[in-house]
Order: C-alpha cells, then structure tokens, then sequence
C-alpha cells in the first residue's frame, strides 16, 4: 500500500511539472510576436521537450515536442514566412531534436526498469536470507536492527538468528570478513549451518565445534588461494533457559554483549573467547560456558564491531556503551531506535561497515506467546567448561 501511494503522489507530480513546459511553448510563442521583427526566439522552444524528458516519461516528451514543432510551425505561418529556408530549418531541427529527447528518454526508462527489477530480485534472496527474527520467544521480547554499508544492499557481512529449543532460546550474532554484498555466501552458510545445527546439539561447546566444522570445510572448498587464511567470521552464542535467569555465552572472536539493567548500572559480561571461527578447526572442548545474570527487566544488546567502530568527524570511534546506559529503562524496540538514530548522527549519515545490532529483554514469567515482527539489521559472570 506505501508502494501505491507513493507511486500515485509521483504521478500526481510529473503532472503538475508537465504544466511547465506547456506553459514555457505558450509564453515563447506569446512573447515571439511581441518583439520586434529581427528576434527570433521560436529557437528557445527546444528547451520544453529536453526538461520534460527529465520528469517524464517517452510518451509525454513526444508530445510535449509535438507541440513544440507545431508552435514554430504557428510562428512561421503567422509572420508569412512558414516555407521560408530559415523557418523550414528551425522546425527540421526542433523536431529532430524533440525525437531525440523521445529516445534516450525511452533508453532511460527501459534502464529503470532493469535496474528495479534488479532490486526487486535483489530484497527477495536478501529477505530469504536474512530471516526477521520474531518479536517475542518464550519469556524474551527481541528487537533486531540492520544497517547496511552498501548502497542499494539491506544486508552484508553482518547476521543474526535466534530460535527456540527444547527448554529455551538460542541467539547467535556474527560478522564475516568483508562487508556488503561480496560476504553474503558466507554470511549464508553461517546462518544455514546455524539454524540446522541449534537444533541438534545439548550443549553450546558442541554447536560451536559444528559451527566451526562448517565454516572450515566452505573455506577449503571455496576460498580463493590468494587470500587463504584471511577469510573468518566472529560469532557470538548465547542461550537463555526458560528455568533460570541467566545467559549461557560462547564467544567466537566476537565482542561482549551489554547487559543493561533499570536498577543498576551497565555492565559488560566477561567472556573467554575462543579464536573466530575459519581460524583453526577446534573440539568442543576449545570452547568456555560464560555464564551471567538475566534477571526479568535486564536487556542484553549485542552489537558487530561496525556499530562500534564507527568515527566521527574528528575520527572518535561510537561510544556505544556510553549511550546505550542513558537508554537502559528503554524496551528493545525504542533502545535500538535511539541507537539507530544516534549512530548515524555520529557517523554522518553513512557507515563505512555494515552493523547489527539485538537487544533481548527478559520479561515476567506469562509472556510466553510468540509474535513474528519486521526488521527495523564483569561482574556477577562465572564461567563452566
């Protein structure tokens, strides 16, 4: 329905710009007979088809040339000199011209199409990949964020996936070598393995070592010799069991999620990360249980290195943990929508890497029905083998 309104408010548009070069052919042919005898300005006429092919559509600049060539035609005839050599010329050129605008005016348009159909195809296999997480899972309301480098691209290097297992949820954010379009196949393979192996697995040590397995065996099938042990990806796991108000956390490379509290101040789980994943093909014994606190009320943010690496103007990298406290009694809709907003402010309008961001609200027990939404991209810790 946006799409309809927005494409009728554009018609609506190019109809009220049409009414300028009408009203340009009316003035120059007024004016034309106004001035004395040896000005000509029947020539200034070409303007009204070449401006309407930059609104317009081939069909509209044909006419509105048509009626250019017919308004030289008139100024000719009215001064008696209509099968004059200089009058005869002027109309061959205008209308030659006019053809002219028509035709690139029809490539332009063809473009155009190409180009959204293009995009069209391009959205469908990034939504397919890319998955919208739901709005809610068990006891743990979910609000995702993605912001893309690329122009033209919604998602690159960057991922997230969340999904429900027998007695809670696992989440896993990432982030591949390389950004924009070129590290979606990646991107791809982390999130499919993922998805298939959360399922499977008891533990986290053992998803990790699949996860790693996975990652390990696309390279060597895939990666270019070139850049041979340059291709990684940074993971973060984290399962949340229904039963007890903790986070059990595996860290692949990845940074540390925010743990944001209303009664107390933020703070930064403290992990034992194992080597990203691509780096070296590890057991599950190479991987360590982080275990923190997630009391109902407390939201967990995790974020990829390009939300916080973003610079300014003056080169200072975001400070994300900084102004994610000042929104920390904020749920995790509104909490990524400040940081979205305050984010692109720092940056200019821009990011020079893709970022992802989650944030995962622990609710009362009695909020257990499952909504699907949209995408809108320390202390207390021990730790168990």
């Amino acid at each position: 329905m946006d799409g309809l309104a927005g494409l009728r408010q554009l018609r609506r548009a190019n109809r009220a710009l049409l009414l300028l070069p009408i009203v340009l052919i009316v003035v120059i042919t007024a004016v034309d007979q106004l001035v004395p005898e040896d000005v000509h300005l029947g020539p200034l006429l070409v303007i009204a088809p070449a401006i309407t092919a930059s609104f317009a559509g081939p069909w509209l600049t044909g006419l509105v040339g048509f009626l250019s060539v017919a308004a030289q035609a008139y100024i000719g005839w009215h001064f008696g000199v209509l099968f004059s050599r200089n009058v005869l010329v002027q109309i061959l050129a205008l209308t030659v011209l006019s053809a002219l605008s028509v035709f690139f005016c029809a490539v332009i348009e063809r473009r155009q199409r190409q180009l959204a159909q293009v995009r069209s195809v391009a959205e469908a296999a990034q939504h397919s990949l890319l998955w919208p997480l739901p709005e809610r899972m068990g006891s743990v309301r979910i609000a995702c964020l993605y912001m893309a480098a690329e122009d033209e691209a919604q998602i690159g290097g960057d991922l997230y996936a969340a999904t429900r297992v027998t007695g809670g949820v696992r989440v896993m954010i990432g982030d591949v070598r390389g950004k924009g379009l070129s590290a979606i196949g990646e991107a791809a393979l982390l999130l499919g393995a993922f998805r298939e192996a959360a399922h499977r697995h008891a533990t986290l040590p053992d998803l990790a070592a699949t996860l790693e397995h996975s990652v390990t065996r696309y390279l060597a099938d895939f990666e270019p010799s070139a850049e041979a042990g340059e291709r990684f990806a940074t993971a973060l796991l984290l399962e949340l069991p229904d039963d007890d108000h903790v986070v059990r956390m595996i860290s692949c490379g990845h940074p540390p999620p925010l743990l944001l509290s209303p009664i107390s101040d933020l703070t930064v789980p403290g992990l034992h990360p194992a080597p990203p994943l691509g780096i070296t093909e590890a057991g599950p014994d190479a991987y360590t249980i982080d275990v923190a606190p997630f009391e109902p009320g407390d939201t967990l943010l995790l974020y990829t290195d390009g939300a916080i690496e973003a610079r300014d103007a003056d080169g200072r990298f975001y400070p994300l943990e900084t102004r994610a406290a000042q929104w920390n009694r904020s749920g995790p809709e509104s909490l990524l929508h400040h940081i979205q907003r305050d984010l692109l402010a720092h940056a200019r309008g821009r990011l020079n890497d893709d970022a992802a961001l989650v944030a995962l609200h622990r609710q009362a027990e009695g909020h257990g029905h499952r909504l699907h939404g949209r995408i809108v991209h320390s202390g207390g810790v021990g730790h168990a083998s």
